[in-house]
C-alpha cells in the first residue's frame, strides 16, 4: 500500500467529511476543503505533472511554498504522478535550500504562485520558467538547471562549513558534531533499490545540527507501517482533529498529515507567524476547532506556557484526547504533573525515532497513575515498544547487543528503510547508528541524551541533559536548555516562572548534581529560541549568552584599585555560597581552608578574568595557595601595573597622540614640526590617518619639509610598505648617506644638488627623537561625552593642510558617532546611526569619507565635513568589523556577523565582490598587505583566510580551532594573529604554518 492509496480509501469512505481547515485567525471564517475536493484537486494536479514531466514513477519533485488550505491536495497530487515529494522552505538560507536541491538532483519543482519573486530572487539561473501554471491550484512548475558553475560552487561552500564544523568538535555555534551517525550495521539477506518503480513517498534533509545535512529519501514501505501502527495506537477515528504542527521539512508532518487523511479526520492549518503566538494558537486550536490529536516537540509545548498549559492544553475540559511528544528528550515528570489539572484526560505519549529511518520507531503511554499525587516512586520515562516493522537494539562499542546496561541506540527493519545521500542499495535489515544512548533496565529502555550531549568536564564525562532534566524538576523553572560554550563553560538558560533568585537556584542544583555538572552560570531569559522544526535553537542561545558576556564586560569596568577589593570579595563569597553571611573577609583567608576546592577555584579564577577583562597569569595558583590579599595584588599588578616601569616608546606615543596639554609640544607630534621651524606644506590633498594601536597611514603624502634658505623633499612609497597599516615610531634612524628609514618608510633626500644645504640626519633624528622622550605627562586635554560606553577606537586625521584642524571621529553604544576637534575637543558634528556603534571608523582614499559599521548590520559612508549619509551598505548581520581601504583603488573591505567579507566601491556605491568565511562571523579587522597584495580576515570560526582583494577569491586558509577575535597584522615575511586558545598564531604570506612565533614576538619588541 501506499499513501496515496489509503488517502484514496478514506476518501471513498467520507467524501463529505472535511479533510482540510485553514484558518488565518484573522477574525475572518476560516476555510475547508472536503475530501472529495481535495481529492479532484490533486487529480487535475497529477494530470498536469504527468504530461510536463518525465520519469513517471522515479521522479522527485520539489514543493516550495508555505503551509495553507490547498497542501494536502498539491502532496496527494503529485504522490499519485507517482512521484515523491519534496519539501522546499522559503524561508531556509538560499544556499542551504540549493545544497537540497542539488544534491537531492531535483529536476523539477512547484512554486506556489504568490512566492515566485521570492523563489526567483533567491535562486537566479538555477531553473528553466515552465509558463504553465494551474491557476485555480495556484501552482507553477519549474525545471531546475544545475549546470551553473557559480551553482556549484555555491553547493561546495555549504558542504565545506559542515566540514569545518565537524573539525571543530563543537564550537560552531548550533552544530553540535558526532562521528558518522548513520553508519550501516547489516544482516544477510536481499536489498532495496532506491530505483525501484513508485517506491519513494517524499525527500527531506536532516536539519545539519549533528554534521552535514543528509538527503533521505523515504519508500512508502517505510513511512505507511509508522501511519498504521499510530493510527491505531491513537485511535484515530473520522471525528478527530489534528493539527500540523511541524514544518514539510521535518518528517513528523508526514505523521500529522496522514494519520488525519487516512482516517477521515481532519487536519487544522495556521500560517506559520501565528505557531509564534502562544496566545492566539491556543485559541484557535483549543477553542475554535477543538484540536484532539496534537503531535509537537517538548519546546514547542512550552512555548505555550505555563499558565495556557494549565488552563487551556490540559486543563479539565480540554478537547486534547492525545498529547504526542517527541524529536527531544522527555520532560521531566514533575513538570508535566505541574501541568496537568487532576481532572484532565488527555493521554500522554512518548515518540522517538530519527529522519534517517523517518518517522517513529518507539512509542510509549505514560500510566494514568503516574499522574496522582500521591504517586512518590521515581520513574525514568522509557523510550517504549517498537512500532509496526521496526527493529530497535541497544549495542556497546564492540557492535554487541546490550540487554542489561547502557549502550547506543541502532534502528532498522526489514523494510524501515531510507536511502541516505547517494545511496543506490541498502540491504534488507539494515540497522542505522543513531548517536543517542539508552539504558536497558529490566527491558526497557531509558533515554539517556545523544553522544554528542556528552562532555567532559573537570575530569568527568556526564551527558547535559542530566543538568536539564534535574533543572526541569525545579519548582521556580517553567522551561531550561543547556549550551557547553566553546567547550568551555556549562550555561543554564532558564524561563523561570516568577521570580528566581539566581544564587538560591545554583544552591538547590548543588544539591542536587556531583560537582561537575554544576553550571558556571545561570542566564534568565524570556523564551527558548527555536528552529524551524520546534528544537531548541542551540545558535541562538549561544548568541544571547555573548551577548551577555559583553553586557557584563561594559557593566564591570572597575574604577580603581579600592572597587577591585570590593569586587573581589563578593565574587569570594558568591563563589564559595556565602553572600548572605556580612561579615568581612580577613585579608588573610585562603581560598581552600574557606570551604573552597578545585573546582571552585577554576569558578574564581574566571570570575575575576571576567571581571578585569583580561587573562591574569599564574592567577589559579594563587587562589590555591594565598591569601585574599595576595589575590588582590596578584591582580591588581596586571590590571594598574606601575606605569614608570611599563614605559616605553610606543606607550609614550600613544599618549602624546591622546591628547597632551603641555604647551612645549604642542602641535609637534601633529603638524610634523621641529624647533628650527620645520614645517611641512603641500598643494596636494593629502592627510595621515592614525588609528588603532598607532597605526600611521599616510594618503597622497608628497610634501616639502621647510626651513629658510633649504628644502628636503619627502615622498612616501606606498609600495616599498609591506602592509599598509604598519607600527610606526616618529623616530627617524640613519640608513645610507642620501635616505632615511622611518620603520618600513623610505624617505628620500631629494635635494642633491644642494647637500651643503640640507638639514643633516643627525639634525632630523634629534628634532624627531626630541618629541619621543619619556619626560611627558599624562594630562586631560578635553573630553567629549558621548553618553554611553566607547567600545570602538578612535581615528585621528591631520589633514596637510594649515587652515584645515584635524579632527578625531569615534562612536559609541549611544548609536552616535562624533566629529571632534583635536585641538580643542569642540564637536564638528554628530550623526545618529541606526544602532550601537563598536566599529572603529576608517579613512577614505580620498579623505572625503569615513566607513564605520554598525549594529544594525549597515555599513555607514558619510562625509567627513559635516557627517551626512553618502552611502549606506546593507549586511545581513552586525557589522562590529573596522574596514580598511586599499590606497592601490580605494576599495573598502570590511566584515560582517553574516560570516561575509565585502569589498565596496564607496565612489560608485557598489558591492564589488562579497566572500563567505565558511562559517563564524568576522569580527576583526581585515589587514591588507602590498606585497604579496593579500587580504587576510579572520573568524570568529577559527579560520585565518587569505584573499585576492582584487577578485575575492581564497588564496589559502588555516584553520585553528578556536576563535579568532583579534585582528591579523603582518610584515614583509609574517602574517600573525592571536588566538583565545593563548597562542599567537603565525603563517607565512603562501599558507605556511611558521615556527617564528617566538622570534617574531622578539624582533617586534626590539623594534618597540
Amino acid at each position: 500500500m501506499t499513501l496515496q492509496e489509503l488517502v484514496n480509501q478514506a476518501a471513498s469512505l467520507y467524501s463529505n467529511r472535511k479533510a482540510v481547515w485553514f484558518d488565518e485567525c484573522n477574525n475572518k471564517p476560516p476555510a475547508s476543503y472536503t475530501y472529495a475536493t481535495v481529492v479532484k484537486l490533486a487529480m487535475e494536479l497529477t494530470a498536469f505533472l504527468q504530461k510536463h514531466c518525465g520519469q513517471q514513477g522515479k521522479c522527485e519533485i520539489g514543493l516550495y511554498c508555505y503551509p495553507g488550505i490547498n497542501l494536502p491536495s498539491w502532496i496527494l497530487g503529485i504522490l499519485q504522478v507517482p512521484a515523491a515529494y519534496s519539501p522546499v522552505d522559503p524561508d531556509a538560507p538560499p544556499m542551504l535550500s540549493t545544497y537540497f536541491m542539488k544534491k537531492s538532483n531535483l529536476q523539477y519543482i512547484l512554486v506556489e504562485n504568490d512566492k515566485i519573486n521570492k523563489f526567483q530572487m533567491s535562486h537566479v539561473g538555477w531553473f528553466y520558467h515552465n509558463s504553465s501554471t494551474i491557476e485555480h491550484i495556484g501552482l507553477t512548475l519549474f525545471q531546475m538547471s544545475w549546470s551553473n558553475a557559480d551553482l556549484n560552487s555555491q553547493v561546495d561552500d555549504v558542504q565545506s562549513k559542515y566540514e569545518l564544523s565537524k573539525a571543530m568538535g563543537v564550537s560552531q555555534p548550533g552544530y553540535t558534531i558526532c562521528p558518522e551517525q548513520t553508519k550501516v550495521k547489516t544482516s544477510e539477506g536481499g536489498y532495496m533499490n532506491v530505483g525501484q518503480k513508485c517506491s519513494l513517498a517524499y525527500v527531506l534533509h536532516t536539519s545539519g545540527t549533528t554534521g552535514i545535512p543528509k538527503i533521505v529519501r523515504v519508500p512508502h514501505k517505510c513511512i505507511v507501517p509508522n501511519i498504521q501502527h499510530l493510527k491505531s495506537i491513537f485511535e484515530i477515528t473520522q471525528n478527530d482533529v489534528l493539527f500540523l504542527a511541524s514544518p514539510l521539512t521535518f518528517d513528523p508532518s508526514v505523521v500529522e498529515l496522514f494519520i488525519a487523511l487516512t482516517s477521515g479526520a481532519s487536519i487544522l492549518v495556521v500560517p506559520n507567524s501565528i505557531k509564534m503566538m502562544p496566545v492566539e494558537l491556543a485559541a484557535a486550536l483549543f477553542h475554535h476547532h477543538c484540536v484532539t490529536v496534537l503531535q509537537a516537540t517538548p519546546t514547542l509545548l512550552r512555548r505555550f506556557g505555563a499558565h495556557i498549559i494549565k488552563s487551556t492544553v490540559l486543563s479539565a475540559n480540554t478537547s486534547l484526547r492525545v498529547l504526542a511528544l517527541g524529536g527531544e528528550a522527555f520532560p521531566v515528570l514533575n513538570l508535566l504533573k505541574s501541568w496537568k489539572h487532576k481532572d484532565n484526560r488527555t493521554s500522554i505519549f512518548n515518540l522517538y525515532g530519527i529522519t534517517e529511518v523517518s518517522s517513529w520507531a518507539t512509542c510509549y503511554k505514560i500510566p494514568e497513575e503516574v499522574f496522582s499525587h500521591d504517586f512518590r516512586t521515581e520513574f525514568p520515562v522509557p523510550l517504549g515498544s517498537p512500532l509496526l516493522g521496526t527493529k530497535v537494539e541497544v549495542r556497546d562499542t564492540n557492535g554487541s547487543a546490550v540487554l542489561e546496561g547502557e549502550g547506543q541506540i541502532f534502528i532498522g527493519g526489514e523494510e524501515r528503510i531510507c536511502f541516505l545521500d547517494d545511496e543506490i542499495t541498502v540491504p534488507e535489515g539494515t540497522m542505522r547508528e543513531t548517536g543517542d544512548f539508552a539504558r536497558v533496565q529490566n527491558a526497557k529502555l531509558i533515554f539517556l541524551g545523544r553522544k554528542d550531549n556528552q562532555i567532559k568536564r573537570h575530569g568527568k564525562r556526564f551527558n547535559v541533559e542530566c543538568l536539564q532534566q534535574a533543572a526541569e524538576d525545579l519548582c521556580q523553572v517553567e522551561a531550561c536548555a543547556v549550551t557547553w560554550y566553546q567547550q568551555e563553560k556549562l550555561i543554564l538558560f532558564v524561563v523561570p516562572k516568577d521570580y528566581i533568585e539566581e544564587r538560591e537556584t545554583l544552591k538547590e542544583l548543588q544539591r542536587h548534581l556531583p560537582a561537575h555538572a554544576v553550571p558556571d552560570e545561570l542566564v534568565l531569559i524570556k523564551a527558548l529560541p527555536l528552529t524551524s522544526h520546534g528544537k531548541v535553537d542551540k545558535s541562538e542561545l549561544n548568541k544571547i549568552y555573548q551577548n551577555h558576556l559583553n553586557s557584563r564586560r561594559r557593566d564591570s569596568e572597575l574604577s580603581g584599585a579600592e572597587e577591585l577589593w570590593e569586587r573581589l570579595q563578593y565574587l569570594w563569597k558568591s563563589v564559595l555560597g556565602l553572600l548572605g553571611d556580612s561579615t568581612e573577609i580577613s585579608k588573610d583567608a585562603v581560598f581552600l581552608y574557606s570551604g573552597g576546592d578545585s573546582l571552585k577555584a577554576l569558578r574564581f579564577s574566571d570570575e575575576i578574568e571576567m571581571l578585569v577583562g583580561t587573562a591574569v597569569p599564574g592567577l589559579l595558583e594563587v587562589i590555591l595557595s594565598h591569601s585574599i590579599e595576595e589575590v588582590y595584588r596578584h591582580v591588581l599588578k596586571i590590571l594598574f601595573p606601575n606605569e614608570d616601569q611599563l614605559m616605553n616608546r610606543a606607550n609614550v606615543l600613544k599618549r602624546k597622540l591622546s591628547g597632551n596639554s603641555a604647551e612645549d609640544f604642542q602641535g609637534k607630534y601633529v603638524k610634523l614640526e621641529s624647533e628650527t621651524g620645520l614645517e611641512v606644506a603641500s598643494e596636494l590633498f593629502s592627510f595621515i590617518a592614525l588609528s588603532r594601536g598607532n597605526h600611521f597611514f599616510p594618503i597622497n603624502f608628497t610634501r616639502s619639509f621647510m626651513q629658510p634658505n633649504n628644502t628636503v623633499q619627502v615622498g612616501v612609497e606606498l609600495l616599498q610598505q609591506r602592509s599598509f597599516l604598519p607600527l610606526m615610531s616618529p623616530s627617524v634612524t640613519k640608513t645610507h648617506t642620501q635616505g632615511y628609514e622611518l620603520e618600513n618608510r623610505i624617505l628620500t633626500d631629494a635635494s642633491k644638488a644642494n647637500e651643503t644645504n640640507c638639514c643633516s640626519v643627525q639634525q632630523i633624528h634629534a628634532e624627531c627623537s626630541h618629541v619621543t622622550t619619556a619626560e611627558l605627562a599624562l594630562c586631560i586635554r578635553w573630553k567629549s561625552n558621548t553618553r554611553k560606553c566607547v567600545d570602538a577606537s578612535p581615528l585621528v586625521i591631520v589633514p596637510s593642510k594649515e587652515e584645515v584642524s584635524a579632527s578625531v571621529y569615534v562612536g559609541s553604544h549611544s548609536h552616535a558617532i562624533q566629529a571632534i576637534d583635536l585641538d580643542l575637543g569642540e564637536i564638528k558634528w554628530e550623526k545618529n546611526l541606526g544602532d550601537r556603534i563598536e566599529s572603529s571608523a576608517c579613512i577614505s582614499k580620498c579623505g572625503n569619507f569615513i566607513v564605520v559599521g554598525c549594529y544594525d548590520g549597515l555599513v555607514y559612508v558619510l562625509q567627513t565635513s559635516d557627517g551626512e549619509i553618502h552611502w549606506t551598505f546593507v549586511t545581513e548581520d552586525t557589522v562590529k568589523s573596522s574596514a580598511v581601504v586599499d590606497p592601490f583603488n580605494g576599495l573598502v573591505y570590511i566584515g560582517s556577523h553574516d560570516q561575509y567579507v565585502y569589498a565596496l566601491d564607496i565612489y560608485k556605491k557598489s558591492c564589488i565582490w562579497k566572500l563567505h568565511c565558511e562559517g563564524g562571523a568576522v569580527f576583526s579587522s581585515p589587514c591588507l598587505s602590498s606585497f604579496p597584495h593579500h587580504l587576510y580576515v579572520a573568524t570568529l570560526g577559527g579560520l585565518l583566510l587569505a584573499v585576492n582583494p582584487v577578485m575575492g577569491n581564497k588564496i589559502w586558509k588555516s584553520f585553528l580551532g578556536k576563535p579568532l577575535f583579534s585582528s591579523p597584522h603582518c610584515n614583509e615575511k609574517y602574517v600573525c594573529i592571536g588566538c583565545v586558545d593563548g597562542n599567537l598564531h603565525c603563517h607565512t604570506h603562501s599558507g605556511e604554518k611558521g615556527e617564528k612565533t617566538i622570534y617574531l614576538i622578539q624582533e617586534n619588541l626590539q623594534h618597540i
